[in-house]
């Protein structure tokens, strides 16, 4: 392999990547927001406790508005509030259960994150127990005449408008609780982060070229003594080392992907001492896939949906067709948009090439998968069809027209095998008829 040349790594490398992976990480947790909102609360009444009690009462403009009762009554008040939103919290958590437990029975696993992740539920989660902490604090404070009297009207009014806050949030989580496991409402949530992502990734603009298989050829094998997925992968920092160090490196992997203990995960070319390292910092593996980065796990959440709904069990080909329009829907948004080639070039030169998903791999991950399911259910079949002549009248691109044809026969093939009507059969024919002419070598779509 040569001399290694000396280098320096950045006490920062991979930082990004494991910074990003933590914002993920409380992004979806559960616990994060209804923690801040208990702290907000707790400080609120504090401060409002001690403004009673440092600056004196308030004039009488405001005091009329405000609780004027004593100590027993304030007592009495505050008590009714903290067992009150307790109870509430108990049932608001007991329902998120119920929620989650039948989003994974009815939708899969992989789309308990999006209900952990919902801010509404977090929210009124949040705010009954911050209403419970700050009757608390502020009911700890009230003290009869043998104490040195003291109740403080202005929290304890606070008080009072957090209860009717309460009253008003549980309205309000009822609503959004119904709304959130319609399986409408969850194909339009899932399928605008997928289009959200696809809008990130992709671009007009051209890309650097990536070297020739050849190039790779040279140069030393890389890998990685942990096991899991890829959750967070900072490019930039192997980008800017390899530039640093006058090397490249050739990444056989993407987030999402399984890495293998000791199996070859990249190549460098020319060797140069410190890959290793550099690979292991950029690169933060946990247990299970996460959505960063990963356009096909946005993908597999839309495809759970449509392959449930099509089981035997369930039973619902309308779920399998919308979540088929919002597929096709975002291959439309990309058409005359390019998808990442995995290229990163510093100074005029490649310095690293990672494994992306391209046109294919889309389109394979989210028409394989439904198509096998429904074999034997025309409606999905030909609707499958249809849309497939809608995205390639929108694609401007030949290889990529050359995909959608693809799938276009293998759709025909499994509905003239599985349709069992001879009129079903037909309208499939006809439906193809348009769609091959659509995506023939050489016709304009239009």
């Amino acid at each position: 392999m040569g001399a290694f040349a000396a280098i320096t790594i950045p006490d920062r490398t991979g930082m990004r990547a494991r910074l990003r992976q933590l914002f993920e990480t409380l992004l979806g947790s559960f616990w994060v927001l209804p923690a801040l909102i208990i702290l907000g609360a707790i400080s609120l009444a504090e401060i409002l406790i001690n403004s009673e009690r440092f600056v004196g009462s308030p004039p009488a403009s405001l005091a009329r508005w405000l609780y004027s009762g004593g100590e027993t009554g304030a007592r009495t008040l505050m008590g009714a509030i903290a067992g009150s939103t307790i109870g509430v919290a108990g049932t608001v958590f007991s329902i998120t259960i119920a929620t989650l437990t039948l989003a994974s029975s009815q939708m899969g696993p992989r789309l308990l994150s999006n209900f952990t992740r919902d801010r509404g539920n977090q929210a009124t989660l949040g705010i009954y127990l911050g209403t419970f902490a700050y009757a608390l604090v502020v009911l700890r404070t009230v003290r009869g005449a043998d104490q040195g009297a003291f109740v403080p009207g202005i929290a304890i009014s606070g008080g009072i408008l957090l209860a009717l806050l309460c009253v008003g949030m549980l309205v309000y989580f009822v609503d959004h609780v119904s709304n959130r496991i319609n399986f409408d409402t969850v194909i339009h949530l899932v399928s605008s982060d997928l289009n959200e992502m696809l809008m990130e990734i992709t671009d007009i603009e051209e890309q650097p070229d990536p070297p020739g298989a050849d190039y790779w050829e040279g140069g030393c094998t890389l890998s990685d003594s942990r096991r899991g997925y890829i959750q967070q992968l900072d490019e930039d920092a192997i980008a800017d080392w390899a530039c640093e160090n006058k090397t490249a490196m050739r990444l056989n992997a993407r987030a999402g992907d399984f890495v293998y203990p000791g199996a070859p995960l990249a190549r460098l070319n020319p060797p140069v001492k410190g890959g290793q390292d550099i690979l292991h910092d950029a690169l933060v593996i946990g247990h299970y896939p996460t959505a960063s980065g990963d356009t096909e796990y946005a993908v597999g959440q839309l495809v759970d949906i449509a392959v449930r709904a099509l089981s035997p069990g369930v039973n619902d080909p309308r779920t399998a067709l919308r979540v088929i329009d919002q597929l096709a829907g975002s291959l439309c948004s990309i058409a005359g948009r390019r998808l990442p080639n995995g290229v990163i070039a510093r100074g005029g030169s490649v310095r690293l090439q990672r494994d992306t998903t391209d046109y294919r791999g889309l389109c394979d991950a989210m028409f394989h998968i439904i198509r096998q399911s429904a074999a034997g259910t025309p409606s999905v079949l030909i609707h499958m069809v249809e849309v497939l002549e809608r995205v390639a009248c929108c694609e401007p691109c030949p290889d990529r027209l050359a995909e959608l044809r693809r799938h276009a026969l293998l759709l025909r093939e499994d509905g003239l095998r599985t349709i069992a009507n001879e009129s079903d059969r037909a309208t499939l024919e006809q439906r193809m008829g348009r769609l091959l002419k659509a995506t023939a070598p050489g016709e304009q779509a239009s």
